[in-house]
C-alpha cells in the first residue's frame, strides 16, 4: 500500500511526509475526521468555528485537526483578529482523495493545493 502525491511543488519534502495508503484510510475511517475535514475544506476557519460546523467538541476537533496536519492534509496559520487577539486559522491542503483497489492491492492517491 502506498499514497502518491500530486501536483508537487516540493517533491522530497512531499515524499518525506507523506501519508501511507494504511493511514489515509484510518484518517478518513473516522467519521469525526471526515466531518473536521470537510470543515475546513470549506473554508480556513479557526478551532472553534470548526468544532461548530463538525459537530464535535473543542477538544475532539482539536485531536482531529492534529491528526490531519500530522499527515500533512491541514496546514495553520496565525491571524491578528480585528481586536488584536492571535487567532490560528486551519485549512485543507489536500483537495482530491481517491482510493483504487485492483488485482487485491488497495493506493489511495492524494492532490495538494499549490
Amino acid at each position: 500500500m502506498a499514497a502518491r502525491l500530486q501536483p508537487s511543488h516540493d517533491r522530497d519534502e512531499e515524499m518525506e511526509s507523506r501519508p501511507s495508503t494504511a493511514e489515509l484510510l484510518d484518517l478518513f475511517g473516522d467519521e469525526y475526521t471526515r466531518r473536521v475535514f470537510e470543515a475546513v475544506s470549506e473554508r480556513p476557519r479557526g478551532g472553534r468555528a470548526v468544532a461548530e460546523e463538525a459537530g464535535v467538541s473543542r477538544a475532539t476537533a482539536y485531536r482531529r485537526l492534529n491528526d490531519l496536519q500530522d499527515a500533512g492534509l491541514v496546514r495553520s496559520e496565525q491571524r491578528i483578529a480585528l481586536d488584536g487577539h492571535h487567532r490560528e486559522q486551519f485549512a485543507a491542503t489536500a483537495r482530491h482523495l481517491s482510493v483504487s483497489i485492483e488485482d487485491g492491492d488497495i493506493e489511495a492517491s492524494i492532490s495538494f493545493t499549490r
